[in-house]
């Protein structure tokens, strides 16, 4: 039989000995935090909505704020079925008007003027859930999207984030998350793309892409 090098360090064992002999003495605990997933890659809103559910199973109030997006997708579908078992503790606020600057992608019948308004009521809305206090995770789907478009400021994105409650946890999503505001977030994530069936040009499929 050929000898197969063991990690030992992600073996069930040694992970139990870690969580009940080593000692965190020089850790320290946040009141809450500030999430940014970000990419090319498929998953920044799967990871959001993964984040919602983990939220709610352990008690928290959500907030899900969405920029950009206006079509009925599976997760507005599923939010509403489950809003009436949670209460005020699950609100969606939809606030997009389709891809906009995204050529034949981009939504038709509506003016830059539109686009823009849309994004700064849904800005106002987050903004004023995330300072509040009201709610223990504010999720801002796609407004990194929102900006890297022109349809909110790099400053409005930066005042959210510095004008957060202190016990408020912040998802930020969407591509392009500039760069300089990276100091001000506590965990950030790059989807990276390895391969996506779109560039082969087969269409999103329902329950899985969107």
């Amino acid at each position: 039989m050929p000898y197969v090098r063991r990690n030992y360090f992600t073996e069930p064992a040694f992970v139990l000995y870690l969580n009940t002999h080593m000692a965190y003495e020089d850790f320290k605990t946040k009141d809450s935090v500030i999430i940014v997933y970000t990419g090319e890659g498929k998953g920044k809103t799967t990871a959001a909505l993964g984040l919602m559910v983990r939220a709610l199973g352990s008690g928290k109030s959500v907030a899900y704020v969405q920029f950009i997006k206006h079509w009925e997708v599976g997760e507005h579908a599923f939010i509403k079925d489950v809003q009436e078992l949670y209460g005020d503790k699950l609100i969606l606020h939809k606030g997009g008007k389709g891809f906009y600057d995204a050529g034949e992608h981009s939504a038709k019948g509506i003016s830059d003027r539109d686009h823009k308004q849309a994004a700064h009521d849904t800005f106002e809305f987050a903004l004023n859930a995330s300072s509040s206090g009201k709610y223990d995770v504010v999720i801002c789907d796609e407004i990194n999207n929102a900006v890297h478009d022109g349809l909110l400021s790099a400053s409005q994105l930066e005042k959210i984030i510095d004008s957060k409650h202190e016990k408020t946890n912040l998802c930020l999503t969407g591509r392009n998350f500039p760069k300089k505001l990276l100091k001000k977030v506590d965990i950030a994530t790059n989807m990276t793309k390895l391969k996506h069936h779109f560039d082969e040009k087969y269409l999103a499929n329902k329950g899985i892409d969107y």
